[in-house]
């Protein structure tokens, strides 16, 4: 019986949607293959937290509390995931390919010399053979996978998931895990603090992002998308250009190598549209886009679409909503 140990990340008390889809993700493995679903936890995780992992399929939650691990800090996680994974025996971890995910994933087959499979977003099995399968080409078509290893690290498409409603019923273990970071890992351990958000709303669960581009010229312009967004009840994102420009922190970045959206609204601003942006809002349910080219590949994604300066249009859009909003 395969034993499927699931990275279920929590903010607070409560999972957030990508250690869910984790979750149900790991769950439907273990159904196809007769496995057993593992959850662990990092940080000062609480115990509601390894309830809820237990509501949503997982037997056994490893509860790994170490106030150094309350912050994201790459190589201590790798580290204490690579102790879980070897001391539990696990043939499998699945995790969100979130931005973290994205960190994590690769780090931890090569740590652990096996198998990394990622934006994964089903599979099939045959005699108990997993085939993996993934979107390519922008999401035009899908590729099926088989690893060359016998175990493996999953990465999950973020939003390709249905997350899996909770079972109160469901029977479950919670069990301390004990990780002691070494007094090499605390000396060499740097932290580096980045105000890096405009706003506390993960890109992932924004309802509506306000995105912004090269065509806005300069780091100025995110100040008025910032308000438009606040006035929205959303946040602001970046395309790759704007990002490696410097104009804004790299954690804004929306897109195949940055975070992958399904707002309800994305608002496009000065975002020409290359292909390694669109596939990170391909599940974005209206896109409205803002440019002063025409013939912006933008253009055929969005369901809304103005060609005109940003400057004459943002501003004037925010004042029209505060009379409305506000």
């Amino acid at each position: 019986m395969a034993n499927i140990l699931v990275f279920a990340h929590q903010q607070g008390d409560f999972l957030t949607p990508g250690g869910k889809e984790a979750l149900a993700f790991g769950s439907r493995v273990a159904s196809s293959i007769g496995g057993e679903v593992r959850a662990v936890l990092l940080g000062t995780t609480s115990e509601q937290s390894a309830k809820e992992a237990i509501a949503c399929g997982a037997s056994i939650a490893y509860n790994v509390q170490n106030p150094l691990l309350a912050e994201y800090n790459v190589e201590l996680y790798v580290n204490c995931l690579y102790d879980v994974f070897q001391q539990t025996n696990a043939d499998m971890m699945v995790v969100s390919f979130d931005r973290m995910g994205k960190d994590l994933v690769g780090r931890l087959a090569a740590r652990l010399h096996v198998s990394a499979i990622t934006e994964v977003v089903d599979f099939k099995t045959n005699d108990e053979k997993l085939t993996w399968i993934r979107p390519i080409y922008g999401e035009k078509a899908f590729g099926e996978y088989e690893t060359t290893r016998l175990k493996a690290v999953v990465g999950i498409r973020q939003k390709s998931q249905d997350i899996t409603e909770f079972t109160e019923n469901h029977i479950g273990e919670i069990i301390p895990f004990e990780y002691t970071v070494s007094k090499e890992e605390i000396v060499t351990k740097l932290v580096v603090k980045i105000q890096a958000a405009l706003s506390d709303i993960r890109l992932e669960d924004a309802r509506i992002i306000v995105s912004g581009g090269r065509g806005l010229g300069g780091p100025e312009g995110f100040s008025e998308l910032q308000t438009l967004a606040n006035l929205l009840g959303g946040t602001v994102g970046a395309s790759r250009a704007a990002c490696d420009a410097g104009w804004v922190p790299s954690n804004l970045q929306v897109g195949q190598t940055g975070a992958v959206v399904a707002p309800d609204l994305y608002i496009a601003v000065g975002i020409s549209g290359a292909s390694q942006h669109l596939a990170g809002i391909t599940s974005a349910k209206t896109v409205v886009a803002i440019n002063t080219d025409a013939e912006a590949p933008i253009f055929k994604r969005a369901n809304i679409g103005l060609v005109a300066d940003y400057m004459t249009v943002i501003p004037a859009l925010t004042e029209k909503l505060k009379k409305v909003l506000v």
